[in-house]
């Protein structure tokens, strides 16, 4: 005797080999053999072989009008042999009990199960909505073959340009967009990116990149809402005595700090420092709060910039040059002759800023010479430089010893081997750039004089507000590091720890409030100090513990690193467009790190790590061939043509970096597209 059974959602059938009250022990055409339950068995035959009955009553479902079925179907539960008997004749075959069954079973948008060879007829207008939607899916599927038609023969759809983001980073793997893009690339035969790029989709190396960042980090765009910014309340005092100046680039509108002197010859000098306070106007979860808790940080990039906060809002608590500006400001005491610091003050207060030098404006003229010797002179000094040569020298000074104090700290000297590069985009003036503009690297050594004094300031100003802060229990976001040995990362908390990279008991970030939010949240904390001194924890915005902290610590961390990471890969983007509008095809360069099958070298004259092949010592200095640019995974690699020294095999092995490992922003693109993405979702029930 032969069975027809249901075994995990299938029909099967096979020969009985013995039968016990509940079950059967059955042999499948394949020679395996399997226990049934007797429930499970729906049709019992002597002829023909399961095998020839399923074929049949499959070739009989095929040919099955539902709708006519449906109509023939009786009103409640019934059994696929009643049907059988009102679809094709009153005493129906075999193969058409079995037809009926298989088509009953396999349309569920017309018939609900209710047992094992039962059912009941879904209702008409279930019926109706199930038909528009196999309808609807036929389309779409219709749809995706047709794009991925175009997109196999070098044409972009529209919908596909319009989803471009979407489906290569953050798909819906559902979207008949990105469907057709995984069967295109199936049919291809090419990596998705490839396959897009070919079609058109990608308008640009330097839009691929801009537009990704715009949809991980600013989805609704970069403008902002219309905010006012509000006046400051404060009946602030006027700083007495305080002739301020900000160092900066040319390119800078968020002028944060400014610095003075005060004392010079008399034994004593006050050193002030002084930061921009919208702190004082701005409270937390404000309008304009909200916006910059939602940025954490000013964005950067050669020739744009993304700023936290409107212009408007910068504009009005900026350091501008001519007039009194509202500040939070340090002043630290310090011995004239010894430069020991004789004690530190915090107040809040309208300082004169009397002028906003620029680093480019200067660095050719305000060098070590001419600050370390009054009787030297420079050619084209200009006028504001000139005014503040006796305070530039007391700070340059003062740079250097506050430098030399932190290195004992360290337990060694902060290295500056790399220079500083700028990029220049000719005639962008600020404007969003297209990718297209001819480049111009330039660079600056690190720790020239204007940079130190700043640098030095800030430092100082970062470490005394974290180590107060933390002395009267107040908390804030500290930047710490346990120590320098490898591995040891710089790391964000909310309690003062010693940051051993900078040799400083604390460091917390408190002096651009106007272009990084863990600073402008600092300020809150450091104008309660002000204000109550012991009490400040108590009234302070953020209390110790406050979850609130720790959410922003969190964010800031992701949003800064994400920032970090596309800074450096668009001066990647324009250093290899540098190489591309110069012509160069050779660059001389110096091995950083052994790789498998290859070395890291960095580039001598330029912001350029790349791989070559080939084993080489660290630290050789080689003359390498540059192969060919890939501007959308910013990659270029290259072949050694000669080595340029023979150093000694240990000559490296002791060479330290004081900065973390850079990573190569180069390779391959990261997709989300999964060409192992099963074509099309499973087709659900329709419900009740």
């Amino acid at each position: 005797m032969f069975v027809l059974f249901e075994e995990a959602g299938k029909y099967l059938g096979g020969r009985v080999l013995s039968e016990a009250e509940a079950s059967a022990q059955v042999e499948l055409d394949t020679g395996k053999r399997v226990k049934v339950k007797g429930a499970n068995i729906v049709l019992r035959f002597e002829k023909p072989s399961p095998a020839d009955l399923i074929a049949e009553a499959r070739a009989l479902a095929a040919g099955m009008d539902l709708d006519l079925a449906w109509e023939f179907a009786p009103e409640g539960e019934f059994s696929f042999a009643e049907l059988a008997a009102e679809y094709f004749s009153e005493k129906p075959s075999l193969a058409q009990q079995a037809a009926a069954l298989f088509a009953l079973f396999e349309a569920p948008h017309y018939f609900r199960r209710a047992g094992k060879g039962r059912f009941k007829k879904a209702p008409a207008e279930i019926v109706q909505q199930a038909l528009a939607a196999i309808e609807k899916k036929k389309a779409i599927q219709a749809q995706i073959a047709e794009w991925a038609v175009q997109l196999a023969e070098g044409v972009c759809p529209a919908p596909v340009r319009e989803q471009l983001y979407k489906i290569l980073f953050r798909p819906d793997k559902n979207a008949p967009e990105y469907k057709a893009v995984v069967e295109a690339a199936r049919t291809t035969q090419r990596p998705p990116l490839d396959l897009l790029e070919r079609a058109g989709a990608i308008d640009s190396p330097y839009q691929f990149h801009w537009r990704r960042f715009l949809f991980e980090n600013f989805p609704k765009g970069t403008g902002f809402p219309a905010l006012a910014a509000p006046a400051i309340a404060d009946d602030l005092p006027l700083a007495e005595g305080v002739q301020a100046f900000s160092i900066d680039d040319s390119q800078t509108t968020e002028i944060d700090d400014a610095l003075s002197v005060q004392g010079l010859g008399t034994g004593t000098v006050t050193v002030g420092i002084h930061i921009a306070a919208p702190a004082l106007a701005l409270t937390p979860g404000s309008p304009i709060d909200n916006v910059a808790r939602a940025r954490m940080s000013t964005v950067y990039m050669p020739g744009y910039k993304i700023t936290m906060l409107p212009d408007e809002v910068v504009d009005t608590y900026t350091l501008l040059e001519g007039g009194d500006r509202p500040a939070v400001s340090l002043y630290a005491r310090f011995d004239e002759a010894t430069l020991e610091l004789q004690g530190t003050e915090t107040k809040l207060e309208r300082v004169p800023i009397v002028a906003n030098l620029r680093h480019d404006q200067l660095d050719t003229v305000v060098t070590q010479q001419w600050l370390e010797d009054a009787t030297f002179n420079a050619d084209s000094t200009p006028e504001a430089a000139a005014r503040m040569r006796a305070p530039l020298s007391f700070l340059f000074r003062l740079a250097r010893q506050l430098k030399a104090q932190r290195e004992v700290v360290r337990g060694k000297p902060e290295s500056f081997n790399r220079p500083d590069y700028n990029f220049r985009l000719v005639g962008n003036d600020g404007a969003e750039p297209t990718g297209n503009e001819q480049v111009q690297i330039s660079t600056r050594q690190r720790g020239a004089p204007l940079d130190l004094i700043v640098s030095e300031a800030m430092i100082l100003a970062n470490s005394s507000w974290g180590g107060w802060l933390g002395e009267l229990g107040v908390p804030g976001l500290y930047r710490s590091q346990a120590s320098l040995a490898p591995g040891i990362k710089v790391r964000m908390g909310t309690r003062a720890l010693p940051h051993a990279g900078l040799g400083v008991k604390s460091y917390a970030w408190s002096t651009s409030p106007l272009r990084r939010y863990t600073d402008l949240v600092n300020q809150w904390q450091i104008i309660a100090a002000a204000r109550h001194g012991k009490t400040a924890a108590l009234a302070a915005p953020f209390k110790p513990k406050d979850a609130d902290l720790f959410s922003i610590l969190s964010g800031f961390d992701a949003a800064y690193a994400a920032y970090n990471a596309y800074q450096g890969g668009m001066e990647r983007f324009w250093t290899l467009k540098y190489l591309q509008q110069q012509g160069i095809t050779e660059l001389e360069a110096t091995v950083i790190k052994d790789m498998p099958n290859g070395a890291l070298v960095r580039a001598d004259t330029l912001p350029l790590v790349f791989p070559v092949a080939g084993q080489q010592e660290r630290g050789a200095r080689l003359r390498v061939k540059l192969g060919e640019i890939d501007e959308i995974a910013l990659d270029v690699s290259g072949t050694v043509l000669e080595r340029l020294d023979s150093p000694k095999a240990d000559a490296a092995a002791g060479q330290e970096s004081d900065e973390e490992e850079e990573e190569v922003v180069a390779g391959p693109i990261a997709i989300a597209v999964d060409l192992n993405d099963s074509e099309a979702a499973p087709e659900e029930n329709t419900p009740a």
